[in-house]
Order: structure tokens, then C-alpha cells, then sequence
């Protein structure tokens, strides 16, 4: 496995190292001796499919607030999208700047997400469904979210936005967000 430091302390593209011959190949995804090595969750206890149609859907930016707060790693399956992470970490150098990876079917990286960060894609292709495993258990209570087109993030989505939920159309903006 290769880890690619993304630009936001503690936030990772995993890659995988791939091994073929005429069969075939094969490559771990996931090994907690890697991940641990570099100071990384390494339990989950949630693993999670999201399944999104239609090209530009925009999906986010969702966090859980602690003592629920969790790790996410998130790797599309089919298609490909333009994953987004914000750090909102109370006192953090970083807080509110954004880094986006795109995450493909093809290429099988994933992108690791620490605790205090909300994440959120958006798809690049019509029909995209994505892998999260999650260290914590989903909390109702205490799940968050942050406007995924508040000006203040700066985010640069790559494509018309199509669809979105009523839900995070009506998150707050990074002023309104209760730092975690």
C-alpha cells in the first residue's frame, strides 16, 4: 500500500500495489499493520455502501460530533467522484481550508478522513457507488453537517451541481458550523 500525504495534516490517498499475472491481480485494500505503523485507526466497526446516480450530485459535507466523532476510508467501487474533505478541528492552523482527491473505480485508491474532518463528493460519472468504513458507530445525535457551497470553503466542484438532498441544502455555512 502507498500513503500519499494530502495537504491537510493527517489526511491520506491510500493507492493500492497492485500484483498480476495472466489471471488476474490482487492487492490489500486495507492492512492494520500499515495502518498502524503511521499512527492510523485501524478498527472499524460500520462499513457503509452509498450508491449515487447521475452526474453531478453533490453529496455533503457530513461529520459526527464527538464522543461519536469518527475515521473514515472511502473508496468508489463503480465510477468515479471528486471527494472532498474540510478540516473543522477547534484551534487547528488548517481549520475550514479543503483538499479534494478524485477517487476512481479504476485507478481503487481511497482517501483516509480523521476525526474532525467533514467529508463529502461529488460524481464525476452517471452511476458511482462508494465504500466507507467507519471507526465508529452512526449517532443520530450527533451527526453534523457544513454547506458544501458556502463561498467561504472555496471549494471548486468540477461539474454543474443536479442533484442535492433538502437536508444539505440546508446545512449551515463555516461561521454557523460548531467547531469539533
Amino acid at each position: 500500500m502507498i500513503f500519499r500525504d494530502l495537504a491537510l495534516p493527517g489526511t491520506f490517498e491510500v493507492l493500492p500495489e497492485t500484483r498480476g499475472d495472466a489471471r488476474g491481480s490482487f492487492e490489500r485494500i486495507f492492512c492494520a499493520d500499515e495502518f498502524g505503523s503511521r499512527g492510523l485507526a485501524t478498527h472499524w466497526v460500520q462499513m457503509n455502501l452509498s450508491v449515487t446516480r447521475g452526474a453531478g450530485t453533490l453529496r455533503g459535507m457530513h461529520f459526527q460530533r464527538p464522543p461519536h466523532a469518527e475515521v473514515k476510508l472511502i473508496r468508489a467501487i463503480r465510477g468515479r467522484v471528486h471527494d472532498v474533505i474540510v478540516d473543522l478541528r477547534a484551534g487547528s492552523p488548517t481549520f475550514g481550508r479543503h483538499v479534494a482527491v478524485v477517487l476512481d473505480a479504476d485507478l481503487r485508491n481511497a482517501v483516509y478522513v480523521p476525526e474532525g474532518f467533514a467529508h463529502g463528493f461529488q460524481s464525476l460519472t452517471d452511476e458511482v457507488e462508494m465504500i466507507y468504513a467507519h471507526s465508529a458507530a452512526y449517532a443520530p445525535d450527533a451527526e453534523g453537517g457544513l454547506q458544501a457551497l458556502d463561498p467561504a470553503l472555496g471549494i471548486d466542484w468540477p461539474r454543474p451541481v443536479t442533484q442535492r438532498s433538502p437536508r444539505d441544502e440546508g446545512l449551515p455555512g463555516l461561521g454557523e458550523v460548531t467547531v469539533l
